[in-house]
């Protein structure tokens, strides 16, 4: 079996769910944005959350995804950097529970990442990531780690430093993986374009952008300019349009889903488990409409949750 190994910031998510936005302005975070902060504005936050209520839960962008994966019976790791503390024993512990092969580095100096994530009535998401140790990572594959057949799922928020995310595709593709690659953010892919479109066109196999990622990507509104794009320097490509659905391509076949009409209360994670099952569809040779039409239902899943607590039984009762 095809093992999909993730790569990425190994957070943990303080989830916290507000009435209104009143917390937010005192707190001046803008509403719907990821704004870095260091340890003292994370302690400040993490004072503010303690009278709140609130949920802990594993995150990151590439470890949701192999999360999910897990869940959906896929043979997944990990790699990612925790520190020291209770953070990172959580996240370890719950990576092994779920069944993630994750080669976790451990920081004795240093805490682990958090992403305080604060979630509106709309299900707005808004982000307040501490990085702590999270990206003092390392990635040397072995092939015990990878076997024969792998794919690396890239997390789009490591081209934040150019020679380690090259490092990782470069070496990737050195020990016969194929990469794949969420743009993750397009504020990130307008700040590096000329970088990112050097990643997909020299490095990537399969890529996955939302239409605000494309838009940046391709310097168009129009997501079906991007999507020829993307299609001309990989083997796959997807682009998610939101509620109208996802489109994608595989040389010359191209296909289109629709959106799904459900209550979201929580949007943490949609693209992360739309990435999930797509790469489950498409390690098991299913055709690309199916692989865009499981990536649709595991996203509209977490999506009905707060944050990534997904049980294994729904999502494959509903899903497989």
């Amino acid at each position: 079996m095809t093992k999909i190994i993730g790569i990425g910031n190994a957070l943990v998510d303080v989830l916290v769910h507000l009435e209104d936005e009143t917390h937010l302005n005192r707190l001046q975070l803008p509403k719907g944005g990821m704004t870095h902060v260091d340890r003292p504005r994370y302690e400040e936050l993490a004072a503010a959350v303690s009278t709140l209520p609130h949920k802990v839960a594993t995150g990151g962008s590439a470890a949701n995804a192999i999360h999910a994966m897990a869940l959906l019976g896929d043979s997944v790791g990990f790699v990612g950097t925790v520190g020291a503390d209770t953070m990172g024993t959580l996240f370890a512990t719950c990576s092994r529970e779920r069944g993630i092969d994750a080669r976790l580095r451990v920081c004795d100096e240093g805490d682990t990442g958090v992403a305080t994530t604060f979630i509106t009535e709309d299900g707005e998401r808004t982000f307040a990531t501490y990085l702590g140790v999270a990206p003092q990572i390392e990635f040397q594959p072995d092939p015990d780690f990878i076997g024969d057949d792998a794919i690396l799922h890239v997390e789009g928020y490591l081209v934040q430093d150019h020679d380690f995310i090259e490092h990782v595709m470069r070496t990737a593709k050195e020990a016969g993986m194929r990469v794949s690659y969420d743009l993750a953010s397009w504020n990130i892919v307008r700040a590096d374009h000329d970088f990112v479109q050097h990643l997909v066109q020299d490095y990537v196999d399969i890529v996955f952008a939302n239409e605000e990622e494309a838009a940046a990507f391709s310097g168009q509104d129009d997501p079906e300019v991007a999507l020829r794009q993307f299609a001309a320097m990989t083997e796959v490509a997807v682009v998610k349009v939101g509620r109208r659905g996802a489109m994608g391509q595989r040389g010359q076949q191209r296909a289109d889903v629709a959106g799904l009409a459900v209550h979201a209360v929580d949007t943490t994670a949609a693209g992360d488990f739309f990435a999930a099952g797509f790469l489950h569809g498409l390690i098991h040779e299913w055709t690309l409409q199916r692989c865009l039409d499981l990536g649709n239902r595991t996203a509209a899943e977490v999506v009905q949750v707060i944050g990534t607590q997904v049980s294994r039984e729904r999502l494959r009762a509903n899903l497989l």
